[in-house]
C-alpha cells in the first residue's frame, strides 16, 4: 500500500481559521434575519386575530338574525354549522382562552361578543384584548 504524500493529507480538510470564518458569517446572517423573522411571524398572528375575530363576530350576527337570540355557546355556532370549528386565538395559541361578552340584558342567550385574552399590543398600537 501506498502512502500519500504528507502534502495532501494536510489538505483533505478544512482549518481551524476556515471553519471559524464561516460560523462568524453564518452568525453574522442570522443576527440580521431573525429579527424580522420574529417580527414576521407576530404580524401573521395578529392578522389571522383580526380575521377569526371578524368571522366569529360575522357568525354570531347571523345566528341571531335567523334564531332572534344569541348562541349560548361558541360551540352552539359549530353545531348549527354558522362555523366550521371552533376560532383559535393564534397568540394564546388555544381555542379556550376567549374572553365571552354576554349580551345585553334584554336579549337571550349568552355570546354577544368574543375578544381575546392576549397580552400585548398591535403594531398600531391597540391591546390585543380590544380587538
Amino acid at each position: 500500500m501506498v502512502k500519500p504524500p504528507v502534502a495532501a493529507l494536510r489538505r483533505a480538510g478544512f482549518t481551524l481559521i476556515e471553519l471559524l470564518v464561516v460560523l462568524a458569517i453564518v452568525a453574522t446572517l442570522l443576527t440580521l434575519t431573525l429579527p424580522r423573522y420574529f417580527h414576521t411571524i407576530d404580524t401573521a398572528k395578529e392578522t389571522v386575530l383580526i380575521d377569526n375575530l371578524r368571522t366569529t363576530r360575522d357568525a354570531i350576527d347571523k345566528f341571531y338574525a335567523d334564531t332572534g337570540r344569541y348562541p349560548d355557546a361558541l360551540d352552539e355556532l359549530v353545531q348549527k354549522r354558522y362555523l366550521r370549528s371552533l376560532p383559535v386565538d393564534p397568540v394564546m395559541e388555544s381555542s379556550a382562552l376567549w374572553n365571552i361578552i354576554p349580551p345585553p340584558a334584554d336579549n337571550k342567550g349568552k355570546v354577544y361578543d368574543l375578544k381575546s385574552t392576549a397580552p400585548g399590543r398591535t403594531r398600531d398600537g391597540r391591546a390585543l384584548s380590544e380587538l
